[in-house]
């Protein structure tokens, strides 16, 4: 396989060796280039030999370039070519539970350990083969996997993939070759949490110090599971269950290993109500992406900001909107900072989640249908907040396509979205422009 250039930078060593665009990149080295990896891996070297074609004719250039300095090449993606899409069917996949007619992207299951190492997404390991392993471990890429359990024929279920509890034996070979992993668990009750997810966690203990750190989420069930395999939420007494067996395991790693290993993502202490573990038990909040330690995180970010704002400020009066799950937390959060602050008038408001479901509680599935219905004819003072995940990473819309433009004209009143950084957060509720 060879890809196919479709620009250069401009005054880059690619440029100077008058390399252009619809050149075909085959070989850098001698090795072959068939992606991303191998492209920057055999590229980080100070001289290259590249082989390539133009018009169907085969020549080579040599290229002089500091070590590890971009070559100058562009593709049609960054990638090099296709995403890998996913081949298996997990029975609590949440992709399999959103209803039709949303945008055509967010129907995409990608599986594609290219992208774990560069962007930090989770891989079950079952498109990959020997032979990418071994280019793994050759080219020392960290790894993120979604193991969800070591039993491998409750894998093989879980997963609806006759070869998922085989693959494995991946996370050895990954281990012994000295690499680290992070992992995360989609715990479903009744099939992979108790004696299950002791199991799962013994055996991937028995893998560290390679595993840098497990995530423990609990699964989300919508409305729309017609012909689907049968799930439900977690209870208060299962939630609380899946923390002791976490809480127990991280205690005997913490005294072995001195990392705790797992964590419970937040959802599952607020589905327990049961207060968040101290800040401490994150450690360096290794699992932050995956739900574990948001709400410490900004906890402790409010509690500073608050400690240094400035108390003479105007009135000012906001509406907080978030899912129902973290409700109760926000409410705790508006009474301390209208202690402080008692100029300030907050109000929040969780939202019930018609769109996917009365089960679907986390504040980054809210629509903005259900935001409009919901808030529609309530005083929200000055302004509306919202936390900056219900809106797409690269623009202001809503998973409905809904934008933040239209919640505003519904509405008559101003939105702001905020990250989950104690100090925006503040700033939001106060008003000011944050500094981040």
């Amino acid at each position: 396989m060879a890809a196919v250039v479709t620009g250069v930078s401009p005054r880059s060593p690619a440029a100077r060796a008058k390399i252009s665009a619809g050149d075909v990149l085959v070989s850098v080295n001698g090795h072959e280039i068939n992606d991303v990896l191998d492209y920057m891996f055999y590229c980080a070297e100070d001289r290259l030999e590249l082989v390539l074609e133009r018009e169907g004719r085969s020549f080579s250039k040599v290229v002089y370039k500091s070590e590890y300095d971009e070559l100058g090449l562009e593709f049609r993606s960054f990638l090099m070519d296709d995403k890998r899409s996913c081949c298996n069917n997990c029975i609590f996949c949440f992709i399999d539970q959103m209803p039709k007619g949303m945008r055509e992207t967010l129907y995409f299951k990608d599986d594609d350990a290219r992208l774990s190492f560069l962007q930090g997404n989770y891989v079950t390991l079952t498109n990959l083969q020997d032979k990418d392993i071994d280019r793994i471990c050759e080219m020392r890429l960290n790894i993120n996997v979604s193991v969800h359990t070591t039993n491998p024929e409750l894998r093989c279920k879980m997963m609806h993939n006759r070869f998922a509890g085989e693959k494995l034996k991946y996370l050895k070979q990954i281990a012994d070759s000295g690499l680290m992993m992070n992992c995360q668990i989609v715990c479903c009750p009744e099939i992979n949490d108790g004696a299950e997810l002791e199991r799962t966690l013994d055996d991937l203990s028995a893998l560290m110090p390679n595993i840098q750190s497990v995530a423990i989420v609990p699964v989300g069930v919508t409305k729309f599971r017609e012909g689907l395999y049968p799930l439900r939420p977690f209870t208060k007494q299962e939630a609380g269950a899946v923390i002791d067996i976490i809480e127990r395991k991280a205690a005997e790693c913490l005294a072995k290993w001195e990392t705790r290993m797992c964590f419970p993502a937040d959802e599952f202490y607020l589905i327990a109500e049961r207060e968040l573990p101290s800040t401490e038990f994150y450690e360096d909040y290794p699992q932050y992406e995956n739900g574990v330690g948001l709400l410490r995180s900004l906890y402790d970010e409010v509690m500073q900001a608050l400690e240094l704002c400035d108390t003479d400020i105007p009135p000012r009066s906001v509406t907080i909107a978030t899912g129902t799950a973290a409700e109760g937390f926000h409410r705790m959060l508006a009474g301390i900072i209208t202690r402080k602050l008692p100029q300030l008038s907050i109000r929040v408001v969780g939202i019930v989640n018609h769109f996917f479901g009365e089960t679907i509680t986390v504040a980054g599935l809210v629509t903005a249908g259900d935001l409009i219905s919901q808030l529609k004819g309530l005083e929200l003072g000055d302004q509306l907040l919202i936390p900056r995940v219900m809106l797409k990473a690269d623009e202001p819309v809503f998973l409905d396509d809904l934008s933040v433009s239209d919640v505003e004209r519904e509405l008559d009143i101003s939105v702001r979205a905020s990250r989950n950084d104690g100090f925006e957060y503040l700033d939001a509720v106060l008003g000011i422009e944050s500094e981040i």
